[in-house]
């Protein structure tokens, strides 16, 4: 019980929890970009091949 009311006094602990939140939101900002790119990937591509489809 003791070494609970030392954690709890602890800043370590608090700072390991700000960094993992940090590090939470540095991972939904990645997985968000990452999606945006893919959209409009594939909207280029889709507008690539309904041109080419036309042209044939």
């Amino acid at each position: 019980m003791r070494s609970f009311y030392r954690l709890m006094r602890s800043t370590r602990a608090a700072t390991a929890v700000e960094y993992g939140l940090i590090l939470a939101l540095v991972f939904l900002a990645a997985v968000v970009a990452v999606g945006n790119v893919a959209n409009s990937t594939n909207n280029m591509w889709g507008n690539v091949s309904n041109a080419a489809q036309e042209n044939m």
